[in-house]
């Protein structure tokens, strides 16, 4: 079994059909999936968003929420990889919430999931070979 670090960007993909979901939903077969606990904050706010601009009803975002709440998804506490991520924002010129997640994944040695083509591009493009390897675009895994 392998363990991942995954981001918002893979995780609303199991509850919203779009670009991506196939390889998502494979993900949850056979992985350990892991995430710092900020990925709800991130998923209540894609859900808010579809629902304000009327892709998703309230009634589909709350079943999406509990669906996600459900799942077997491992969260970890923020707080060990706070500093880290500040630094890796700082080095990357890159949003920190995006970093703590590569934070996890650096410090736990995992491999970090994502949907997020820009990012995935920033770590290859590194002049730091710690950064070209840890990240991979969803779909790469399976």
């Amino acid at each position: 079994m392998t363990t991942f670090v995954i981001d918002a960007s893979v995780v609303i993909k199991w509850v919203v059909q779009e670009t991506g979901t196939p390889e998502a939903l494979s993900l949850l077969k056979g992985n350990t999936l892991v995430a710092p606990e900020l990925i709800l904050t991130e998923c209540a706010n894609i859900l808010w968003k579809k629902t304000r601009r009327g892709e998703l009803s309230a009634a589909e975002a709350h079943f999406a929420a509990r669906l996600i709440e459900s799942s077997d998804l491992q969260l970890w506490e923020m707080l060990p990889f706070f500093t880290a991520s500040v630094e890796l924002a700082m080095k990357l010129d890159h949003p920190a919430y995006d970093c703590i997640y590569l934070a996890l994944a650096l410090k736990e040695n995992f491999r970090f999931v994502t949907a997020d083509e820009s990012l995935v591009r920033k770590l290859r493009q590194s002049p730091d070979e710690k950064y070209r390897g840890v990240a991979m675009l969803l779909g790469e895994t399976v």
